[in-house]
């Protein structure tokens, strides 16, 4: 899942327990959808993405690099995750409001588009609800 700085996921997807992290980050980012701007046009990639280790790959920054996307990737060996903190919550207590849809919460569904579709609905709650709340 790829979110927004406040926590809104932008791109999702799923993948088996036993698939790296590091292979599902290019279809995410190539999911994102272009975000309308008050001024100018639309943008079609993020400006910046943040990562813990488990996206440390050399190919991985080449290429969003080669995109134009500045990353904040940290690095095994020799940073400390803790210094990601401020940002991985974020997504952390977004991956939390998706759990709190009981569907989601434990796999029924035996169908990948099925569950996919489930993960889109309760997505586009989240949205709705923080669209509601931010509302003058």
């Amino acid at each position: 899942m790829i979110t927004d700085r406040n926590g809104l996921p932008l791109s999702l997807g799923i993948s088996g327990a036993n698939m790296h992290d590091s292979l599902g980050l290019e279809p995410l980012v190539r999911g994102i959808p272009p975000i309308r701007s008050r001024r100018g046009p639309r943008r079609r990639r993020p400006g910046k993405l943040h990562g813990d280790k488990g996206y440390d790959y050399d190919h991985l920054r080449r290429w969003l690099r080669k995109r134009g996307i500045r990353h904040r990737i940290a690095r095994k060996g020799i940073e400390s995750s803790q210094r990601l903190g401020r940002h991985r919550w974020v997504v952390e207590r977004t991956v939390s409001w998706l759990a709190g849809c009981r569907r989601l919460h434990r796999r029924y569904e035996r169908k990948a588009e099925h569950f996919l579709a489930f993960v889109g609905i309760a997505a586009a709650l989240i949205a709705y609800r923080r669209l509601v709340r931010e509302k003058p």
